[in-house]
């Protein structure tokens, strides 16, 4: 696979934010590591090679990013409104940035997003906030809900961040919006965040909000070999 690794610094967040790319043509998808990892964490877990075919068919580009979840949602140090600040930042950073730089370097108008365990948060949070841009969303053994990371702080920004807050709540013309978006949500049934994932997509449910699942049979699925073997097939 052709690989270029880049930064740049973001007017957004006010650092600099790593990428890894891989591939020349087709559909991209972005791809978010789990809980504070770098945007190579993907390549190292062998993942991106599952979908080595995929990308040298010139049917997807991969698009591996950085976060910012060590000064955001997982900076305990720091005051929560100012972990969800720094949260509100990266969602503006990949809306005004990284988005706008996949659509030039690829030439489609929206992209894919994929994110497993943390990773599945920050792919579903921005596909449920970003319908327009987003026209796929895989959210592998997510976590949905972020009032643990918050240490009983609740403000304005933490709910319209936290997707098993806001989405219930949605007005039908959003719901609209979402439909546009093809969202899976899947895990093995023993994962310890399996009853977490059935209540949100019991929730998605009851607000009528397109989705699809699969719970993976007598599997963890809450790791790296599960996520490899599967992801290929929504992609």
């Amino acid at each position: 696979m052709k690989r270029d690794a880049y930064r740049w610094d973001s007017p957004t967040l006010g650092c600099p934010m790593d990428l890894v790319w891989f591939g020349e043509r087709g559909q991209p998808l972005v791809i978010f590591p789990t809980s504070m990892g770098s945007c190579t964490e993907n390549e190292d877990f062998q993942l991106c090679a599952a979908l080595e075919q995929k990308v040298d068919e010139g049917h997807l580009q991969l698009v591996c990013v950085s976060t910012v979840d060590k000064h955001g949602l997982y900076a305990k140090e720091r005051h929560p409104s100012e972990r969800i600040r720094v949260q509100d930042l990266y969602d503006r950073y990949l809306a005004n940035e990284l988005v706008p730089h996949a659509q030039q370097r690829s030439g489609r108008p929206r992209v894919h997003v994929y994110g497993a365990s943390f990773g599945a948060y920050h792919a579903t949070n921005f596909a449920c906030r970003h319908p327009e841009l987003v026209d796929r969303c895989i959210a592998f053994s997510g976590v949905f809900d972020i009032k643990s990371f918050l240490d009983g702080y609740w403000d304005e920004l933490c709910y319209f961040h936290s997707p098993t807050a806001y989405l219930p709540n949605l007005n039908d013309e959003w719901v609209r919006r979402l439909a546009q978006v093809d969202l899976v949500v899947a895990t093995g049934e023993l994962d310890s965040l399996f009853e977490k994932n059935r209540l949100f997509v019991e929730m998605l449910a009851k607000r009528g909000i397109r989705h699809r699942c699969e719970w993976w049979p007598g599997v963890f699925g809450h790791d790296w070999p599960f996520w490899r073997q599967h992801l290929p097939r929504y992609v």
